[in-house]
């Protein structure tokens, strides 16, 4: 059964860095891509960054500069390196892997997208950024 446990969370002060991790457990198939999504309170859940399996990325205009989003392909590990962090950062963040339909589909796109009922995803790890 494939399992996806995210770890890294914390409290920081603003400006801080953090780097979460995400491990897929349960299979090894790095045709899938990932992603790595956040929900703050009383907003929409929200793409961050997603990675397809070629190491093309694509991120959020919000994060663009600060945030770096990687994969280990031995160890099937998802992080997300978090640098010059603001307040509005605050939130859960998710990490989330699947398979793009078809091979017309670039997967960074599909991940990016992905709608919670898709896919494979993590219970989230929690991101407090104080000013």
């Amino acid at each position: 059964q494939v399992q996806v446990v995210e770890s890294g969370g914390g409290s920081v002060q603003a400006g801080g860095s953090l780097r979460l991790s995400c491990a897929a457990v349960g299979f090894s198939d790095n045709s899938y891509c990932m992603a790595w999504f956040r929900q703050a309170p009383g907003k929409e859940r929200e793409a961050v960054a997603a990675i397809d399996s070629d190491s093309s990325t694509v991120y959020a205009d919000s994060v663009k500069g600060r945030f770096t989003i990687s994969r280990d392909y031995a160890k099937n590990t998802l992080y997300l390196r978090m640098n010059s962090l603001k307040p509005e950062d605050t939130a859960m963040y998710y990490c989330a892997t699947d398979q793009a339909p078809n091979l017309d589909l670039w997967g960074g796109s599909w991940c990016f997208s992905l709608p919670p009922t898709t896919g494979y995803w993590g219970q989230g790890t929690q991101v407090t950024v104080s000013s």
